[in-house]
């Protein structure tokens, strides 16, 4: 027995123009504007070309669209389902934030790196972000794996993972991320930074964390003085053999 017809693909999409899916963006919204998060994108970030205009706006579309659980470009066409036109206004198209994303360089992230410091200040000046962090306060950095399948994929490397008890090698994008928490309070990224698969914890500092120094060297009176190094950036002579 056979079938005479093939499946028909089926496509869910949310387009009831008196419905939203995600109401709980307004409040969250709300509370990011009231912080200045559109005032710090615009004095923190600036990308040239007609791409970068209005910065401050599409990374507010990039955020909104997180807030409903967007983990793609494509997903965070979510802000503008349903009645979400209705609540929100200057909601950007997936495509014209693509080109935003894009046209990021690593000045640019740096940037927006800066950015999110400085909001998450004003957030925790503004609401009770770390209750009891006067008494005792936790730091966390630590890597973590998302793994990815594509060859092309910008940032991927190969990093060490543990799948059923054994050590393996996969494919994805290994951010370094410190949280910030205290006994009442939870865990709140304070840094992120993108690196290799390959790289160690130790090697990669974030963008906030004080440079190590080198220990100090021990001295006793009978070890030599080290020599300080020369260099020599002039015309050498160079010698030729006799004939």
């Amino acid at each position: 027995m056979r079938l005479l017809h093939g499946a028909r693909s089926a496509r869910a999409a949310f387009d009831d123009p008196n419905l939203v899916s995600c109401a709980g963006v307004v409040p969250a919204m709300r509370l990011a504007e009231s912080c200045g998060l559109h005032g710090v994108v615009a004095e923190r970030l600036c990308v040239p070309g007609h791409k970068g205009a209005n910065a401050s706006g599409k990374v507010a579309t990039i955020v909104a669209g997180m807030l409903t659980g967007a983990d793609s470009i494509d997903d965070l066409d979510a802000v503008r389902h349903g009645g979400m036109p209705l609540l929100f206004g200057g909601v950007y198209a997936p495509s014209t934030l693509g080109e935003f994303l894009r046209s990021f360089t690593h000045g640019h992230v740096r940037q927006l790196q800066a950015a999110s410091r400085e909001f998450l200040a004003q957030l925790a000046r503004r609401t009770p972000l770390l209750p009891g962090a006067g008494a005792v306060t936790f730091i966390d950095v630590d890597s973590l794996l998302r793994r990815v399948y594509g060859k092309q994929k910008q940032g991927a490397g190969f990093g060490h993972a543990k799948v059923g008890g054994y050590q393996v090698l996969l494919r994805g994008l290994n951010p370094l991320v410190a949280t910030i928490s205290t006994p009442d309070a939870a865990p709140v990224i304070a840094a992120t930074q993108l690196r290799a698969g390959n790289a160690g914890s130790a090697r990669v500092r974030l963008p906030w964390s004080p440079r190590p120094s080198p220990p100090p060297r021990p001295y006793s009176p009978s070890s030599p003085r080290p020599r300080p190094r020369r260099s020599w950036c002039g015309p050498t002579r160079r010698s030729t053999p006799a004939r």
